[in-house]
């Protein structure tokens, strides 16, 4: 139906997809209505390593499993609205039938999906209401993998509409929250894999990210991810908000509540040779030695990365920050401050890269009325501004308010031609070749840095709404992305009112925008209790050093008793 009648079908189809997931809870089998038993408690309190041995030999059923996880689960989506499809009936049908392998490395481990992903006979709708109603023929590629692998897909997991925020709210499934703060976003785009896992309902997950989002939500929401180089996890079989968007590729990557959970499942997958079930992904088989090799070397070379020299961090992320390279420290390792390439050029290249055709791709999705992200609605509206209008508000920016890394982000800020496209990605290459050099600078024979410790955001978690001035702030993870760099994110501690608040003698009005914006929700005391999280920094395809180094910092903080504290699992 065209504008505006298609308002109607909006309005009806939310209302359908909602009435259907309420259902499908509602007339869940008769085990889920039960309080947890001790022994489905014990199954919460057991790592997937655990889990998997004791289905493979017997001990558990895989069934029991999933109905453990199912409950906190549902109860997670009554707290946080965190979840879309409900496929926790069909998961029983799948391990009844044998369609799952639980003799593999992941046997009876139910796990999450960002909706995106698609799952025969389920709805991707990315949050769009134009895309329900219609389900997926057949499960694509990372559904495929996971069952064989022994993974029981059972939800799948909120996000924002655009997928291009660090929120998470549509009109089809409305807004996901963060666990430890209702009234604060559990982060986007995989927000609801986050607010999930943080909660407990899950212990692993599979989300995407292409500005940060699998390391926002893990930052926001306090669990754990990594964002893979593009070429080592499948991504055939899934939705988007902007098919053919190459420029700054998006890339599927794992979840987990713990990291011990993180290694094994990111292990457990590449073990399972995904370029036999996607044709992008690399024959690159695990490394084990190299895995071993930053487990067990005596001194690492890390270099930290205080600021991306556009938005500060706040107290609290300057405080994680400092924690994880006083732990480092206290280890014996080598720690120093760096100064990469210019990172607020990688924001300019990577944003224009990202939309270079015009914001015109997921905008066409949207029907008549359909609520637009609070982010991706501001700067869509100025890319669709006539250039005229566009230049003088420029040079009003530049000359006038001498704001020159707000007018840097708005000079180029039009669709892209597609000579003007390959010139931008001619930046960007440029670009990581800087990157590049700059790295090997550091060692003998190009060894360089061992990794890069930095913040995930200049913030914790920015209330509802917030992502409308905080959008352009995401450069702590958004330039990852324009190298294609291996990137975790662990949760190092929450925030504290008593040390986390902005001095006074910080003026905010005295920022640039993009900080300003950014700043305006930081408030330690109606913060306080947010997670707080670091970023681990390696290079294109390293991910084995990456998992390894997220481990050695981990075991840093424990052995100073600061290792970070989970959400305790409530009864249920």
């Amino acid at each position: 139906m065209l504008p505006p009648f298609d308002y109607f079908e909006h309005r009806a189809a939310c209302k359908r997809k909602q009435k259907e997931r309420a259902s499908r809870i509602a007339t869940l089998p008769k085990p889920y209505l039960y309080p947890l038993s001790p022994a489905e408690r014990s199954i919460l309190d057991e790592d997937i390593e655990s889990l998997v041995q004791d289905v493979q030999e017997g001990e558990k059923k895989a069934v029991d499993v999933l109905r453990a996880y199912g409950k906190v689960a549902v109860k997670a989506q009554e707290k946080t609205n965190c979840i879309t499809e409900i496929m926790i009936k069909e998961a029983e049908g799948w391990i009844e039938r044998g369609e799952i392998n639980t003799n593999g490395p992941l046997a009876g481990i139910p796990v999450s999906l960002k909706d995106s992903i698609g799952v025969a006979g389920f709805d991707s709708s990315v949050g769009y209401s134009i895309n329900t109603g219609k389900p997926m023929k057949a499960d694509g590629a990372i559904v495929r993998l996971l069952k064989d692998a022994g993974a029981v897909p059972f939800v799948k997991t909120a996000l924002p509409i655009t997928l291009l925020s660090f929120e998470c709210f549509n009109d089809v499934w409305g807004r996901a929250l963060n666990p430890h703060n209702t009234k604060y976003s559990p982060g986007g785009s995989t927000g609801g894999e986050g607010a999930l896992l943080a909660f407990g309902g899950s212990r692993i997950g599979v989300g995407s990210d292409v500005a940060g989002s699998v390391r926002a939500p893990a930052h926001y929401s306090g669990c754990y991810s990594i964002r893979c180089s593009t070429g080592r996890w499948p991504k055939l079989g899934v939705s988007t908000s902007m098919p053919g968007q190459e420029g700054i590729p998006s890339v599927f990557s794992p979840m987990a509540r713990t990291l011990s959970d993180l290694i094994y499942f990111t292990r457990s997958l590449i073990q399972m040779k995904p370029w036999n079930y996607d044709q992008s992904v690399h024959p690159i088989t695990w490394r084990t030695e190299v895995e071993h090799e930053y487990q067990d070397k005596k001194k690492l070379k890390v270099g930290i990365m205080r600021t991306d020299n556009v938005v500060d961090p706040a107290p609290a992320c300057a405080r994680a920050l400092q924690m994880a390279a006083s732990a480092l420290q206290d280890q014996g390792h080598e720690i120093f401050d760096v100064t990469p390439p210019d990172s607020y050029e990688a924001l300019v290249i990577a944003s224009n890269l990202l939309n270079s055709d015009g914001t015109k791709t997921f905008r066409s999705f949207f029907r008549t009325g359909e609520s637009d992200d609070p982010g991706a609605a501001e700067f869509g509206k100025y890319m669709r501004l006539p250039r005229f209008i566009k230049y003088f508000y420029w040079a009003y920016v530049k000359y006038v308010k001498r704001d020159a890394v707000w007018a840097g982000l708005l000079e180029h800020w039009h669709a892209k031609s597609a000579l003007e496209y390959w010139q931008w990605v001619t930046k960007r290459e440029l670009y990581k070749g800087r990157w590049h050099d700059w790295w090997n600078s550091f060692g003998k024979d190009g060894d360089g840095l061992d990794f890069i410790l930095t913040p995930p955001n200049a913030t914790p978690a920015v209330p509802h709404g917030g992502m409308k001035e905080a959008a352009a702030a995401c450069g702590y993870t958004f330039i990852f992305n324009l190298l294609d760099y291996a990137v975790g994110v662990l949760p190092v501690t929450h925030v504290d009112p008593r040390v986390d608040v902005l001095s006074p003698s910080v003026k905010v009005s005295k920022m640039n925008a993009v900080a300003r914006g950014a700043y305006k929700h930081y408030d330690a005391v109606k913060m306080a209790g947010l997670p707080v999280a670091v970023q681990v920094v390696g290079r294109r395809l390293e991910e084995e050093k990456v998992l390894a180094c997220m481990q050695r910092l981990e075991d840093a903080l424990e052995a100073k008793g600061e290792r970070y504290e989970l959400l305790k699992v409530p009864e249920v």
